[in-house]
């Protein structure tokens, strides 16, 4: 009966490898030449053990903990810093890895009716669930070796082999606990855009769980599976217990999500789908309101997370004064301009941060009209009396207040958590005016996947590479110590860091002038390019 429902895994397992064999080698590349590149230019900026004591001095406060985890500050040698300052990050982007592709082999080609002609063929019911979670173990194991092995290849002093591969599995670890995770989801969901939801707000979650349980409360961290990664302890305890519990969970979750798989009916999903209305209301009836309605579960989402997230961040505020109080080396070392207080040096770093974050939502929204064009839902509006333009403009407005929300959303979480834990909280007009500045350079990111859309849309993710590349040269340049014109390379890199810098209106008004002519150039090319069916 076992073979029966699982037979031709392994056939299905070829199909998707195959399917898969640029996506995968790309993920695992870009992955490993990253965690590789990270201890050569901790290397190069911090050659002595006493440079690398002041940066374990720096890091030794609230607000780096509650971003980066915790670490061994205080044998902070190269393989310490490595793990302190990269593992966390990088494990949230191999768990974004496992969610994207065990999303797009399960609940999405259930959806677009491929699963159903797989299982016209001589294959089991538990099959293509099976063959999906074996290619994603596969995946993460290889990126482990990968990674674990190029670390200890680099000869780095203390970057001994036993910490390098516990590293490497750590990764790996997280990508198999969030392939289980988006398994489980892909049977309870009825849409791969729920899937997708949810699968990131547990993700989302994780992270913010462990960031307040680093701060103030250690219980809470034992509640994420990304604070058991942080516990690892990676080139200085060499904990591999974590990583046994990891995987342990993972294994749980692999069998309930074949379990759910096998009770359910084909295209059918556990959470109870509400029944609609007789009638469509006249909102419904425009190509507004059903943009809006299609996005609305994770527009909720990406909104309370970026307002949690904002919460969790200025809740270590308080903690900050009194924490470099007395510290000339950091005092001299953070203070940029006088006149500011040390907590406020780093609002710009935290805002930049979630100004970043906050675009993920609004570009997910402007990509939503690809997305429903690949499944041919967009010809149907269009054979009726709605235009290219009428249909790319309302999604175009539903992305721009999104973005709006957002990073107001993120504002506010941050001010009113820095004021409850504050004795001289910040006003409100500048938190939020600091916040508020980096929508413009959202807006040219939103004009990017408008162009892409309008130009080239079967190359529309190329959009995420620019976030991506944003984040990195912006929050890692300091660290690394790139140039400043890497950082002018992205609309970001050109916003006035309020409230330590003062406020210029001509990049502002610049960044708002290229955002524009973005969006109308891809209208054009929308307007003119054949709609793919």
């Amino acid at each position: 009966m076992a073979g029966s429902i699982t037979k031709n895994t392994g056939s299905l397992s070829r199909f998707i490898m195959r399917r898969d064999r640029i996506r995968i080698p790309l993920w695992i590349i870009g992955i490993s030449f990253f965690t590789l590149m990270v201890p050569i230019a901790f290397g190069d900026m911090y050659s002595s053990q006493q440079e690398r004591d002041v940066m374990a001095e720096t890091m030794q406060n609230p607000a780096m903990t509650a971003m980066v985890g915790p670490g061994n500050l205080g044998n902070y040698t190269i393989g310490a810093m490595t793990t302190h300052q990269m593992l966390l990050l990088t494990a949230v982007v191999v768990g974004l890895m496992s969610i994207l592709l065990v999303n797009r082999h399960t609940r999405a080609d259930e959806e677009d009716g491929r699963i159903e002609m797989i299982r016209s063929l001589p294959v089991g019911r538990l099959s293509n669930v099976n063959a999906t979670l074996f290619v994603l173990v596969i995946t993460n194991v290889v990126l482990a070796m990968v990674t674990g092995f190029g670390l200890f290849a680099l000869g780095i002093e203390s970057m001994d082999l036993e910490g390098s591969l516990l590293y490497g599995t750590a990764l790996g670890a997280t990508g198999i606990l969030f392939a289980g995770v988006t398994a489980v989801f892909a049977q309870l969901s009825e849409s791969s855009r729920g899937v997708i939801g949810y699968s990131i707000a547990v993700l989302l979650l994780a992270y913010l769980v462990r960031a307040v349980g680093d701060v103030g409360n250690e219980t809470l961290s034992w509640l994420s599976p990304l604070g058991w990664i942080t516990q690892s302890e990676a080139y200085s305890n060499n904990n591999w217990w974590p990583i046994l519990l990891t995987v342990g969970v993972s294994i749980i979750l692999f069998i309930f999500a074949n379990y759910l798989n096998a009770i359910r009916d084909l295209e059918a999903g556990f959470f109870p789908a509400r029944p609609g209305r007789k009638n469509a209301s006249a909102f419904l009836q425009s190509p507004m309101g059903l943009a809006l309605r299609l996005q609305r579960t994770g527009i909720i989402a990406w909104a309370i997370g970026l307002f949690v997230m904002g919460i969790s961040y200025g809740s270590v505020m308080g903690d900050l004064e009194s924490f470099f109080e007395g510290n000339e080396m950091l005092e001299q070392m953070l203070v940029a301009e006088e006149g500011y207080s040390l907590t406020e040096q780093f609002i710009p770093m935290l805002l930049m941060v979630m100004g970043i974050l906050a675009t993920v939502p609004p570009v997910m929204a402007m990509n939503k009209l690809i997305g429903e064009e690949k499944k041919n839902r967009v010809e149907h509006l269009l054979g009726r009396a709605v235009s290219r333009t009428k249909l790319a403009g309302s999604y175009l407005l539903i992305s721009i207040l999104n973005g709006f929300i957002m990073i107001s959303l993120a504002a506010i979480g941050l001010w009113s958590a820095a004021l409850a834990v504050m004795e001289d909280g910040f006003e409100f007009g500048t938190i939020y005016g600091a916040a508020l500045v980096y929508y413009p350079a959202m807006l040219v990111m939103i004009g990017f996947a408008v162009l892409l859309i309008g130009f080239l849309p079967k190359l529309t993710s190329l959009i995420w590479l620019y976030v991506v590349y944003s984040f990195f040269v912006l929050y890692m340049g300091g660290l690394f110590q790139f140039p400043d014109w890497v950082g002018k390379f992205s609309p970001f890199g050109y916003i006035p860091q309020l409230p330590v810098e003062s406020m210029e209106w001509l990049p502002i008004i610049i960044l708002t002038i290229i955002a524009a002519f973005l969006m109308i150039i891809g209208f054009i090319g929308y307007n003119k390019r054949d709609i793919e069916g």
